[in-house]
């Protein structure tokens, strides 16, 4: 091969060095400027959070002091509400503390008609009233508050409650609670002045956040709820369901949630503002909603990110000049060299490497030039072991070929040993537990008999494990597809099975797509439930529809699962500590036939966060259609 040497003078060193310096200012550029773009968008980020934790703070504040005020003046009422049980109690007293003979209306007439009186009895009802719209309600419904009037029942002191609103009318009343001597009711005073709606009016919440809201100009709306969800302040919106439903869990969780809605460039926050006063048994927590608007921060972003950018475009430009003009130069001698070797590659390997420019230069292009040497070499290598590759290849096709069909055969005699085993092992476990139940009768009330039911105890769990393993090999002995099933009568077959007596379960019509291994899921569930449960066990076997899917709920009062168990309970071979652990198939197999039909199943407490309670096993499968048939 023929080496064309071209010699050419070199430009200075300086030309190189500066196109260098310059080609590396562009990456330098973008660095700056996106560290400045990163720190004032951090900068306006934090303004806004502090801005808005402020007026939050300030917000919280406020209403504290108007609820403060407001307290001042519910308790000015007191005395005059705790005279006013006087009379209550005596006619309480005078028809032999029966409340059905009492005559509230008197009582009322006497105490000015200005208080309706209720009387509440063990179950938080109200079972007697002079006001009608709230007899019969139920407080359990508000489980703080039932508590709370729960324990004023129990106790033998008067209770005066805030200044809140009725729950029927939404009416302002001053409220206040006194047991019964005998402590089997709650009497319950329900104070109605005029003058209430002027200290309640919504304006008081509003007057005194309206002047914080209004120092901060992203804030662009605020509404305040009390602790039922009722708006006491500002206006209605069509989203108000999503709404109240956040304010409810904002109150019900007892913190801060936010909604951000990146479309309108708005930030929705429900702050949850604790006013609970343990001297009463009303909650006068509220829960306010701030929408802030984000979008002047991002407009101010919007504008340095428009400057950053036209500096950047002049930066670039003049930066891609100057590449242009030093590429031009330092690239020519790798242009040549990238043509010849393009030719060679095209296969044309006597085509010779021209060398120019800079030392480094000439040094690549006699390398090019061995490697080219080299590569007509290895070719000719090549073709020579070309013919032995594709004799290699033909054989181990066949070799492939013959341990295919050696694992086929030896598969189809595993299953066969398989098959045999399991009928076989039954059979004779059959006759073992025959025996042992003929020895239990002979020897009945005998020492002896103690082992004997030990022995049936490892007999039975051989059986399980025989028929967990045929279980097994079914699932995967190939693909099933999924037929109608009708679930009642096969939930009822295996409720016959059982051995547990205290069954519940009221019966379905639903169809599911399974196979007739769905039963081997509620036989191992029952059989679990027995096993750790005892005689005593009581099951619930539920079947809800939920659109194209069936729940299915096999809950029971056992032992319960720990919680640290709960997430490796479904898988192979996992299994409890008990004495009564079996051999960890059974909850794995019930997790590969609800998978391969399609459905997920898990494990919960019967009773939340009360493992101790029982355990509930709960897994959905694909309802059927309406136009298959089983």
């Amino acid at each position: 091969m023929t080496v064309k040497r071209v010699v050419r003078p070199s430009l200075p060193l300086m030309l190189y060095l500066l196109a260098a310096i310059l080609l590396a200012m562009a990456p330098v550029v973008c660095l700056l400027s996106f560290i400045d773009s990163a720190a004032v968008r951090q900068e306006l980020e934090e303004n806004a959070v502090e801005s808005r934790s402020q007026t939050e703070s300030g917000i919280a504040l406020s209403m504290n002091l108007v609820d403060t005020g407001l307290k001042l003046f519910d308790n000015t009422l007191n005395h005059e509400m705790r005279e006013s049980f006087d009379p209550f109690i005596a006619e309480y007293e005078r028809v032999g503390r029966d409340p059905s003979k009492m005559d509230l209306l008197r009582v009322k007439g006497e105490l000015g008609g200005r208080m309706d009186l209720y009387i509440i009895n063990e179950s938080g009802i109200i079972e007697y009233t002079t006001y009608p719209p709230d007899l019969g309600y139920d407080f359990k419904e508000i489980p703080s508050f039932y508590d709370r009037i729960t324990a004023i029942r129990l106790g033998n002191v008067f209770s005066a409650d805030r200044v809140v609103a009725e729950i029927s009318t939404g009416e302002l009343r001053k409220y206040a609670y006194l047991p019964s001597p005998d402590h089997r009711y709650l009497f319950e005073l329900g104070l109605v002045e005029s003058e209430f709606q002027r200290y309640r009016a919504e304006l008081k919440y509003r007057d005194m956040v309206g002047e914080l809201v209004s120092l901060n100009p992203d804030i662009t709306e605020i509404r305040i709820f009390d602790c039922l969800g009722t708006r006491i302040t500002g206006k209605e919106h069509p989203d108000d369901d999503r709404r109240l439903a956040m304010v409810r869990e904002a109150y019900r969780e007892r913190t801060t949630l936010e909604v951000e809605n990146t479309t309108a460039g708005e930030l929705t926050r429900y702050l949850f503002i604790d006013m609970t006063d343990g001297n009463y048994a009303s909650d006068m927590s509220m829960v306010v909603e701030l929408t802030c608007n984000t979008k002047a921060a991002e407009t101010k972003l919007a504008g340095i990110l428009d400057h950053h950018t036209s500096v950047l475009l002049i930066a670039f430009l003049c930066i891609g000049c100057l590449s242009a003009l030093a590429a031009h130069h330092l690239t020519r001698p790798i242009r040549t060299l990238v043509e010849d070797v393009d030719a060679v590659a095209r296969g044309d390997l006597s085509h010779p490497i021209r060398v120019g420019g800079d030392e480094e230069f000439v040094h690549l292009g006699e390398s090019v030039r061995r490697v080219v040497a080299s590569l007509k070499e290895t070719m000719r290598r090549l073709g020579e072991s070309e013919e032995e590759l594709v004799r290699y290849s033909h054989t181990l096709e066949d070799q492939v070929r013959e341990r295919t069909a050696d694992l086929e055969a030896s598969n189809r005699m595993a299953t066969l040993y398989l098959d045999i085993m399991g009928h076989d092992i039954n059979n004779a476990n059959n006759v073992a537990s025959l025996y042992a139940d003929l020895l239990l009768a002979d020897l009945e009330g005998e020492p002896e008999a103690e082992l004997i039911r030990k022995a049936k105890m490892g007999l039975a769990k051989s059986m399980e494990i025989v028929r967990n393993v045929n279980t097994i090999q079914h699932i995967q002995g190939g693909v099933r597809h999924p037929e109608p099933v009708d679930l009642d009568p096969l939930v009822r077959r295996e409720i016959e099975r059982s051995s547990i007596t205290g069954i519940t379960y009221a019966g379905t019509t639903v169809s599911v797509l399974a196979d007739d291994l769905l039963s081997e899921v509620f036989a191992n569930l029952l059989g679990n439930a027995a096993k750790f449960g005892g005689s005593a066990v009581e099951v619930t076997i539920r079947v809800e529809e939920h659109g194209d899917e069936v729940l299915v709920s096999v809950e029971d009062t056992g032992p319960g699962i720990p919680d640290v168990l709960k997430p490796r309970l479904f898988e192979r071979l996992a299994r409890g500590t008990g004495r009564g652990a079996g051999t960890g198939l059974g909850l794995y197999i019930c997790r590969m036939l609800i998978e391969r039909y399609g459905g997920k199943i898990r494990a919960v407490d019967r009773v939340e966060r009360r493992p101790e309670c029982g355990t509930a096993i709960r897994f959905t499968l694909p309802k059927a259609g309406e136009g298959s048939s089983p």
